[in-house]
């Protein structure tokens, strides 16, 4: 399996939708993250307490869930060009809502709404393998992701040092606001630039919009029990949010909460039922099958791959500040090592999927991990930081390479359901940052890369049932004609 090169330097044809594509993906995460860099003088402005931004941090993640699951949906019945559009333009609104707010109450549902641009990755996962073959799919996807996910990088480096330039104590608002307005613009620049395919090529979208369409009575099973991970997850944030956590909910409002994500999960069962229902009560013909089982598959490799980098950038700073003799500032510095790889690992990761089989670079990847993790449990104040540094780094490359590897299998499932299938990965690489952290709020630093170690030998398990994708897959033209779309 060769990858043939990118000429990544040609501002044309699927290079061009390549580049305006990250730069998307870079703005929603800049817009995402940009309270981060900024919580000490926020806190410091309004006079908030340590639980009330332990609680914007929960709050920025918790709609992510459910957004990356409908806009995977969405996406593949309505094309990335107007939903990419379309939530850049609204992920400013409450960019600038936050910007203004004055009250913890205004700020705290500013974040939450936020969190719903971390959706975007999905839409660029679509648009991605429309323009891309199976050849090239795994390395574009691992720049589009690995390029696009530094905007939260970006966002640490960069608005600290743009609050100081606009100064007093309202600097951080302009700063906030400033990504916004980034936000606002290029929703306009990427609509006018862009495709959802090369000219001539069909779209291929869901017969049925409200679920994922199986092609088996099992895997409709399968498919309902892997959505039960993500509504426990969101009960998790509520149950922090509660008075047993960092009561912002009194127990009323949570037990709501808890009473509708049961009733959602039971309308989810039911809409499955009904999308799936006719077309299973004959086998489906083979040429159109697909399994389920490899999208599980993916959905908890990312959730240990992505969902491990989510939790350990939010507490690396403070655990390099108590394990050595260093301030709170190269700590930081030091910390942001790990999402910097995301530059070349990401795209490693596909290029490598690419090269040397997608089955092979995932176990290779998961299998790296764990050993970095079990390295990294071991790290005490008695080692030598420049060890504990490269023990971290090393770690980092096989987590998002990982992350490459698994998106450069999503878009080669089913042509016409890579919206649902890269939103539910997303959905679950989030579900795993909730767990790992909630594991990090009860046991030690140490234990907690442990237990990140030990996930990844059941995923590592769990990806040898994953089948290497081979030959073609068949999509239905509108015409009635069958298409086969090479799968490597």
């Amino acid at each position: 399996m060769s990858a043939p090169k990118l000429k990544l330097l040609s501002f044309t044809d699927n290079i061009k939708i390549l580049h305006l594509t990250w730069v998307a993906f870079f703005i929603t995460f800049f817009v995402w993250f940009n309270h981060a860099p900024l919580l000490v003088v926020i806190k410091e402005s309004l006079g908030f307490t340590d639980q009330e931004i332990k609680t914007l941090l929960i709050l920025n993640v918790a709609l992510t869930i459910p957004a990356r699951i409908i806009v995977g949906m969405l996406v593949d019945k309505y094309g990335p060009k107007i939903l990419y559009t379309v939530l850049l333009i609204f992920g400013s609104i409450p960019c600038f809502m936050f910007a203004m707010a004055d009250s913890f109450e205004e700020m705290a549902f500013a974040r939450f709404l936020l969190g719903g641009i971390g959706a975007g990755f999905v839409i660029g996962i679509r648009l991605i393998s429309e323009w891309f073959s199976a050849k090239q799919v795994g390395v574009a996807e691992g720049i589009y992701g690995g390029w696009g996910n530094f905007g939260s990088a970006a966002a640490a480096l960069s608005l600290p040092t743009i609050a100081l330039m606009f100064g007093g104590d309202d600097g951080w608002r302009y700063a906030v606001a400033l990504t916004g307005a980034i936000s606002l613009v290029y929703a306009f620049i990427f609509y006018k630039n862009v495709h959802d395919t090369p000219k001539g090529s069909t779209y291929f979208k869901p017969k049925k919009l409200g679920a994922m369409e199986v092609t088996s009575k099992g895997d409709m099973v399968f498919y309902i029990v892997m959505q039960l991970p993500m509504y426990l997850a969101l009960a998790l944030l509520a149950w922090k949010l509660s008075p047993a956590g960092v009561s912002l909910l009194n127990q009323v409002t949570v037990n709501v909460i808890y009473t509708s994500l049961t009733l959602l999960y039971i309308y989810n069962v039911h809409k499955i039922y009904q999308i799936n229902k006719e077309h299973l009560k004959e086998p489906v013909p083979e040429i159109h099958r697909y399994k389920f089982k490899q999208v599980a598959v993916l959905n908890l490799a990312y959730l240990v791959t992505f969902g491990s980098e989510l939790a350990v950038v939010s507490m690396l700073p403070l655990f390099f500040y108590n394990t050595f003799d260093i301030s709170m500032i190269a700590a930081g510095m030091l910390a942001s090592a790990f999402a910097f790889m995301n530059l070349i690992s990401r795209p490693t990761g596909g290029l490598m999927s690419d090269r040397i089989g997608r089955k092979k670079s995932l176990t290779l990847f998961i299998g790296g991990l764990a050993v970095g993790y079990f390295l990294m449990s071991l790290i005490d104040s008695s080692w030598p930081l420049y060890g504990a540094v490269a023990i971290i780094m090393v770690c980092s490359f096989f987590v998002q390479a990982g992350e490459g590897a698994v998106f450069a299998v999503v878009p080669l499932v089913k042509r016409r359901l890579t919206g649902q299938v890269a939103g539910m990965a997303g959905a679950y690489g989030n579900v795993g940052a909730v767990v790992f952290l909630t594991v990090l709020s009860l046991v030690s630093p140490q234990t907690f890369f442990l237990v990140i170690a030990c996930a990844a030998i059941v995923t590592l398990i769990a990806v040898q049932f994953m089948d290497e994708p081979k030959g073609a897959m068949a999509e239905v033209l509108p015409d009635g004609t069958v298409k086969m779309i090479e799968v490597e």
